[in-house]
């Protein structure tokens, strides 16, 4: 329960103290850090960000487009849309197209420029943001998650 609690916090908050989780799960600062390190080392905790708004750097264009990539393409395409700075998050899925990737573009004539480029991989459907209810947020925390 200490675990979950602390890895809540940390969602809620990566540049918390950790005097102040400490506070908040009864145990000492120098306990707090070894549960952290012992996170970190099991890949629960894979990293601290600070969460940024797109629309204040400038980026206007979300979207999501569906590619449908033959399996004998992934070796091309995995190395090239992982050096796409825009793309946000690449998933393989299951459906009509094999491939759903999250880009923001500062306009709409960059998102057309990465479209042209990636429909050599395949056929590619798109759907521009309008807004976003939901932020992405940290994941709950179910209680007896192996630590």
């Amino acid at each position: 329960m200490i675990d979950e609690k602390i890895v809540e916090l940390l969602q809620e908050n990566a540049r918390i103290a950790i005097k102040e989780i400490a506070a908040q799960v009864f145990l000492s600062s120098p306990a707090v850090t070894a549960r952290i390190e012992r996170l970190e080392s099991k890949g629960i905790i894979k990293g601290y960000h600070a969460a940024v708004d797109s629309v204040n750097l400038g980026y206007k264009i979300k979207a999501f487009v569906n590619l449908d990539l033959e399996p004998v393409q992934k070796e091309e395409f995995y190395p090239f849309i992982e050096s796409v700075e825009n793309v946000i998050e690449c998933n393989c899925v299951t459906g009509e197209y094999s491939m759903l990737i999250e880009v923001e573009f500062l306009n709409t004539e960059e998102l057309d420029d990465f479209i042209n480029t990636l429909q050599k991989f395949g056929k590619t459907s798109t759907q521009i943001v309008f807004s976003t209810p939901v932020e992405h947020r940290g994941l709950p925390v179910h209680s007896g998650f192996d630590a």
